[in-house]
């Protein structure tokens, strides 16, 4: 996949993938985070902090 992918790694989310397993996978990465707080469900659990993430990520591609 080549478009402009964006990652933010939640530390209680249930996968947790290597930033070099996603490079293989997506290789057009432009942000990756790893938030302190947030789970599976952020967007719920942690709605400003995941709106944070989205905006990061739309700035560097906008």
């Amino acid at each position: 996949m080549t478009v402009p992918t964006g990652c933010s790694v939640f530390p209680k989310e249930l996968q947790r993938p290597s930033r070099r397993w996603a490079e293989r996978r997506f290789p057009n990465i432009r942000y990756w985070n790893e938030p302190g707080k947030g789970g599976h469900f952020a967007a719920f659990e942690r709605p400003a902090l995941f709106v944070d993430e989205v905006r990061s990520f739309f700035r560097l591609v906008r």
